[in-house]
């Protein structure tokens, strides 16, 4: 009689959180990501306990009191699986787990099982395996518990290497194999690329905390269907879409995957080549979440991402978003007033949405120069490129020559420098 396999993204678990923030007015909210990311991997947190300690324990990062009473907690809980909202060492992992005889998961441990959930291109899941991969390597001794590590030599090499060396030479080849296809991956990106800077738009991208509703302003600006959900990192794989703009202009719009708050080094690396959207933009749209009781909190993760990015030196249009969350008025003036560059706005009631066209084509002319020229009647085609490469706002033919007026782009600029009349 056959079985049916249960599938594994539909287990849901149950879990025992274990806080190890430092600061008591973060509480709140780092509860309640934590309980977030919990929903989004489908685990059930079913009970908590915050130890605050200013350097880790090596040995199991919360000291071996606190551990006793941890699995107290835990054994009366009956939970499947311990998670700890900090980066674990493969040590603290495992002499955790040992004492706890349960699963231990650390927070990036979580973010890449959301991760390996969420993605649904080929690009998706080489990235998410580079980052299991990538996050296992160091911790493969750990896994070997009751292994004794020989010496090297005579007899010790090739068929006799140990069980770690093994495993550890595989994903070291696995990993090196995925580096290849992701650089595949990143040159087809890269050609993208050239081919909309052929066009005579700049090139924008979303940037922001997850869950600060990115993918609804993308829908709303560009009529796409990007999943927009206010689970964390709803959105894994960048989508870019044309804009059309009031008065003739144009920008490529570019939706990227949510930033959080210590976003595991791993991600960042195996991700980069979709991140670098944000970094090969000609500016930064940053959605933030205004509503949100820590949206300064957050703002500074994604700030701290884009500098690790060599993106935060980009022109930035700053955009507070959720204002219909907002009851206090007079200070979301007060905040773009005082923030350059910035418009507030609601992706859901379409409130603002006006000032923010009005300050994108802002941006958009920025990248646009003013040129007058004189044309040589055997340089007639310059006028045709003028209308690919800009916007022509005036041409007439005249006896000295093609007279004509356009906003161009830095490199139709150059090819008209030599005929450029005041």
């Amino acid at each position: 009689m056959s079985q049916t396999v249960p599938n594994p993204w539909e287990i849901r678990e149950s879990a025992f959180l274990v806080y190890v923030n430092s600061i008591a007015d973060e509480d709140l909210y780092v509860e309640e990501e934590l309980e977030g990311l919990c929903e989004a991997a489908h685990i059930t947190p079913i009970g908590s306990m915050r130890q605050r300690i200013d350097k880790p324990w090596k040995a199991a990062y919360i000291g071996s009191g606190k551990l006793e009473e941890l699995k107290a907690y835990v054994l009366d809980a009956n939970a499947d699986v311990v998670i700890f909202d900090c980066e674990l060492t493969g040590i603290q992992n495992r002499n955790i787990s040992d004492a706890l005889q349960r699963k231990v998961v650390d927070r990036t441990q979580l973010i890449l099982d959301i991760f390996a959930r969420r993605a649904r291109t080929r690009e998706g899941h080489l990235q998410v395996e580079l980052a299991q991969l990538s996050y296992l390597l160091p911790r493969l001794m750990s896994v070997y518990t009751k292994f004794e590590r020989q010496r090297g030599g005579i007899g010790m090499r090739g068929p006799g290497e140990t069980k770690l060396e093994s495993d550890r030479r595989m994903v070291n080849d696995r990993i090196a194999k995925l580096k290849d296809e992701i650089e595949d991956v990143k040159k087809h990106r890269a050609q993208q690329r050239a081919a909309r800077k052929k066009h005579p738009y700049p090139s924008a991208s979303i940037a922001g905390y997850t869950s600060a509703g990115k993918s609804t302003l993308m829908n709303l600006l560009s009529g796409t269907d990007v999943l927009a959900d206010a689970m964390p990192f709803a959105t894994l794989d960048p989508t870019t879409r044309k804009l059309e703009l009031h008065g003739g202009y144009c920008l490529y719009l570019t939706d990227t995957v949510g930033f959080i708050r210590n976003l595991p080094t791993n991600l960042v690396a195996a991700f980069r080549a979709t991140l670098e959207e944000v970094a090969q933009s000609d500016f930064i749209l940053h959605v933030i979440d205004v509503s949100h009781p820590q949206w300064e909190t957050q703002e500074e993760a994604v700030l701290h991402t884009l500098g690790v990015l060599d993106a935060a030196d980009k022109p930035m249009l700053t955009v507070y978003n959720k204002i219909d969350r907002v009851e206090d008025k007079a200070m979301l003036r007060e905040l773009v007033a005082r923030t350059p560059n910035s418009v507030a706005i609601s992706a859901i009631t379409h409130e603002g949405m006006e000032d923010l066209h009005r300050h994108l084509r802002q941006m958009v002319e920025k990248f646009l120069g003013r040129v007058k020229a004189v044309l040589p009647y055997d340089k007639a085609s310059l006028v045709e490129e003028c209308y690919r490469f800009g916007r022509v706002l005036n041409v007439d033919y005249q006896d000295d020559g093609i007279h004509i007026e356009a906003e161009l782009v830095e490199e139709m600029r150059q090819i008209l420098a030599k005929y450029v009349v005041p």
